[in-house]
């Protein structure tokens, strides 16, 4: 077993907005009773797609962001970051005036960034020319616009970047923002991951790869990992940030704190594109490194998030991993998809559901796997079906896998005493 690292990164803030709500209070109830946050898309007419079903934001109003003038200027994808880096600051008692500027930094990223941006002044491109394109338009259609204008708007000015790693992105951007503070570039950092994909050229393009799942007549049911009906995933849209700083930082200021970050790893398939290899070989390698830079042994993690995207191959694929890296083991685990109800936010989805974690340690409660009416022969492990469980959990592990073969796991632990 190694011995986990000297300089612990602990989790003192939390903010959120998914598919479920606004905000960890309501974000965290709604998955506690088993509600799906999956919906007849309203952010425009599907009527002539095959799949008319998607996890929007609801209700999500921006105008207390910035100045109208600016909210207007900001992607949908940008504005959601900000909300919930706002919220995840103001959770862990920070101010833009209670923190050194140069020593807090922002890694959050996204798998398409401002991409209703891009294609919105595509079309005005076509249809009224070069000379009607907004000034505005490369700023905002970076995958780094958002953690941009999250300093800006916090006047942060320490290390800033955005991690790309498709669906993987969320986890790996917390996983290497606290390797950031480990080697000492930052006292704090904001982390996370953003996604605002629901558009009709995404919904058409994720459609003709066959990924999507095709419930229209019940959306509510159309996410339904581990099952034998799954046929793909719901594209949603949401975005997580967590405040992460030293142990030492946290504990002097007198911060409370949800959980230390014990481990991260990430490898890559080298396999292809878009499909995942049978065996998730490499899924596995992240989340035994993962689990042994935490300083445990695999019995010592108590709960697994999964990636869980109910898409047929994946979700065996995942299954096949966790039962290599744990053994017998697995089969005494808690192992859930909050994606039953959220959806797939890519690359929002590691962020949303670490911070699923850092709340299953803090209450002692599992979220469920919704839907899970009828299981895969091949999911044979205990998938938390249909109801929140009261559990021990004083480690986590959170997985992420993306388009391109991304692998990342993340741990969460209990600090002692806690």
């Amino acid at each position: 077993m190694s011995v986990a690292p000297s300089n612990p990164v602990v989790i003192t803030g939390l903010g959120i907005l998914c598919p479920v709500g606004i905000g960890v209070s309501a974000v965290w109830e709604a998955m506690l009773a088993g509600r799906s946050g999956v919906a007849r898309i309203t952010h425009f007419d599907p009527s002539p797609f095959t799949v008319q079903i998607a996890g929007e934001v609801k209700d999500f109003d921006p105008s207390n962001l910035a100045p109208a003038k600016e909210v207007r200027r900001m992607d949908r994808c940008t504005q959601l970051t900000l909300a919930a880096a706002v919220q995840a600051m103001d959770d862990a008692g920070l101010s833009r005036d209670s923190v050194d500027p140069e020593k807090t930094g922002i890694v959050i990223g996204s798998a398409a960034g401002g991409i209703q941006t891009l294609l919105e002044q595509h079309k005005v491109f076509l249809e009224r020319g070069a000379r009607r394109l907004s000034p505005f338009f490369i700023q905002n259609m970076l995958v780094d616009s958002a953690a941009g204008q999250v300093a800006i708007s916090l006047g942060l000015q320490g290390p800033n970047m955005a991690v790309v790693s498709a669906c993987a992105t969320g986890t790996q951007a917390i996983g290497e923002a606290a390797e950031l503070i480990r080697r000492g570039d930052a006292e704090v950092v904001l982390a996370g991951g953003a996604e605002a994909p629901i558009h009709p050229l995404i919904v058409a393009g994720f459609g003709v790869m066959n990924a999507l799942a095709k419930n229209n007549e019940q959306p509510e049911r159309a996410s339904s990992p581990f099952t034998r009906r799954r046929d793909g995933f719901v594209l949603s849209e949401g975005a997580a940030v967590v405040v992460l700083e030293t142990l030492e930082h946290a504990q002097a200021r007198g911060a409370h704190i949800y959980a230390e970050v014990g481990g991260y790893s990430a490898t890559n398939d080298a396999y292809d594109m878009a499909a995942v290899p049978e065996d998730g070989l490499m899924a596995a390698q992240a989340m035994r490194r993962a689990v042994r830079r935490a300083g445990l042994d695999p019995e010592g993690i108590d709960y697994i998030n999964t990636h869980g995207t109910s898409t047929p191959l994946n979700d065996s694929a995942e299954t096949r991993a966790i039962k290599a890296v744990f053994g017998e083991y697995a089969y005494r685990l808690a192992v859930s998809s909050t994606k039953s109800m959220t959806g797939h936010m890519m690359g929002a989805s590691g962020a949303v559901e670490t911070v699923v974690c850092a709340l299953a340690i803090r209450d002692q409660i599992v979220p469920p796997t919704i839907n899970l009416d009828d299981p895969d022969p091949e999911c044979d492990l205990d998938y938390v079906p249909n109801v929140a469980r009261r559990t021990p959990v004083r480690a986590t592990l959170s997985n992420s896998f993306g388009l391109g073969g991304h692998n990342a796991s993340i741990v969460l632990k209990q600090l002692p005493g806690g």
